[in-house]
């Protein structure tokens, strides 16, 4: 059977920007938004892309995340034809651990499961980004331009370019360069760890690059190189719109406060362009008497009973009489207990907040994690 492109999500990093919230989960099981979770945004672009077969290829404390993509039927892709697939590291890098040494040995681990479906394009994505994308757009753009690789680049401010790979391009916007990180960037176009390539020719190099002892087995450090080296054809996919990586606390908390501002640009509400996601039965939000709520975004489960100004509170959440919940992010089942006091914070799953405790500061630069639970008066 030949689809026309499967997709490979790379959901095995470690998250170790993220502190603690990825001490038990992996980064793209974190929560997001108020319902959802971080995979779901390249999962429900897959689907409303109509790519049937995604691969998700995770390593660190991946159970939760194992069980909950595994199924496939939140983002429609449990038919016979279609399905989300879960796939660990199968070979061992050094004599104890089975791990994926690089993001082009992820997918050079998997050739047989790729060639099971006989694509004619791949499609490689980052499983900890926040945005809405048109993958079949993307692959139109390839076919229409012969590319033997297409690279989905965005914009970001020159001051910040040397954050991340950047691509150089000619007038045509080809790309004729990548550099990793430049201290002196040429441009600010960065890629976005989306890219579709013609399965063919991918495949002989990956089958090269798994014998170079040289090789990092990176698509940045070693496949794009191999490929400009080769005079092959890469072009630049210019992305327009809201996108996010969220590999921060900083970030994280930033992408969930967009939504109090910036609905317009991620929109999770549009009709036409759904995120799906875990549908948890939960009861509706409660807002007492004593509550006051200035532009704040509150889902399903909420109990508010305290004061909330400019914070996003996911399913679950509770802020007890008296309390005060400012610039904050309140993950599911957070508890905030009366007359506590939380400032410019991110405050992890389940975690309580003990009565008339003080955390965080309107005048900190950083966000601050609060991921164990805070005491309170006595």
């Amino acid at each position: 059977m030949q689809n026309s492109m499967l997709a490979m999500i790379l959901a095995g990093g470690r998250g170790s920007r993220l502190k603690d919230l990825t001490n038990k989960v992996a980064k793209p099981a974190v929560s997001f938004g108020g319902k959802y979770r971080i995979v779901d945004f390249p999962l429900s672009n897959c689907a409303n892309s109509g790519i049937d077969v995604v691969g998700v290829l995770t390593q660190y404390e991946s159970v939760l995340l194992n069980s909950y993509v595994a199924a496939g039927r939140r983002w429609g892709l449990d038919s016979k034809d279609s399905g989300v697939f879960v796939l660990p590291p199968r070979e061992k890098a050094d004599a104890n651990l089975d791990v994926y040494r690089g993001t082009a040995d992820a997918i050079s681990q998997n050739i047989d499961f790729i060639d099971s479906y006989d694509p004619e394009y791949l499609l490689i994505l980052s499983g900890d980004h926040i945005y809405k994308m048109d993958y079949d757009k993307m692959l139109d753009f390839h076919k229409e331009h012969k590319a033997d690789a297409t690279i989905a680049v965005l914009p970001v401010p020159m001051k910040e370019a040397s954050r991340f790979g950047i691509m150089n391009t000619d007038e045509s916007g080809q790309i004729v360069e990548f550099e990793e990180k430049p201290a002196n960037p040429k441009s600010n176009l960065a890629s976005m760890g989306i890219y579709i390539f013609s399965w063919k020719l991918m495949r002989k190099t990956l089958l090269a690059d798994m014998k170079n002892p040289d090789s990092s087995h990176d698509f940045g450090k070693d496949i794009i190189p191999a490929y400009l080296n080769a005079g092959k054809a890469l072009w630049a996919y210019k992305f327009e719109g809201y996108w996010k990586d969220v590999g921060t606390i900083d970030s994280l908390w930033e992408a969930n406060m967009d939504l109090l501002y910036k609905r317009d640009e991620l929109n999770l509400y549009d009709p036409t362009w759904k995120i799906y996601t875990d549908d948890a039965s939960g009861l509706p939000q409660y807002v007492g008497e004593s509550a006051v709520i200035e532009n704040a975004y509150i889902t399903q489960g909420v109990e508010c009973n305290g004061e909330v100004k400019n914070s996003v509170l996911f399913t679950g959440a509770k802020v007890g009489t008296g309390a005060k919940v400012v610039d904050t992010v309140l993950m599911p089942n957070a508890v905030v207990e009366d007359g506590a006091v939380v400032t410019r914070a991110l405050v992890a799953d389940g975690v309580k907040i003990g009565k008339g405790a003080v955390v965080g500061s309107a005048d900190s630069e950083e966000i601050t994690l609060v991921a164990k639970n805070v005491k309170g008066a006595e």
